[in-house]
């Protein structure tokens, strides 16, 4: 299953309410088959500008976000049953990818450029492409090009 995260942003709530959207959101990606791998609360802060939703007008918010497994199937499921829940002002799920494994290279780029391998292979594709030049040798007395 791929890794998604949720970013949540919850209308401002008492502790106790705040508690029970958390634990309603949880329920909806456990009985969707999901595995909540991390949760993070981000706190309470002003939002950039009012936000309208499920008719009221918000300014400040909650933000929360949750890092879970799930099938891809499920995702439209859970986007609906959130959109539903008037304590959530604005859900957002973002698919996870994997970060590539870079090695280091540090020893290569400090090289003069003439001896890297990039640039060697740059210099290589230019020789290729070169057209060869006029052979002096060819049996003509004369240069035809020439003005």
């Amino acid at each position: 299953m791929p890794s998604y995260e949720l970013a949540l942003v919850l209308r401002q709530l008492p502790r106790p309410e705040l508690i029970s959207v958390i634990k309603r959101t949880a329920e909806a990606i456990f009985d969707k088959g999901g595995i909540i791998r991390k949760f993070e609360n981000l706190g309470t802060r002003a939002l950039p500008h009012k936000v309208s939703e499920h008719g009221v007008v918000h300014r400040e918010a909650t933000h929360f976000t949750i890092i879970f497994d799930s099938a891809p199937t499920k995702l439209s499921d859970l986007r609906e049953e959130f959109g539903r829940d008037i304590d959530i002002i604005r859900r957002n799920i973002f698919k996870l990818e994997e970060p590539e494994e870079h090695k280091c290279t540090l020893h290569e780029e400090m090289l003069p450029p003439s001896y890297r391998k990039d640039v060697q292979e740059i210099i290589d594709i230019a020789k290729r492409k070169q057209k060869p030049k006029y052979n002096y040798n060819s049996g003509l007395d004369y240069y035809p090009f020439q003005k």
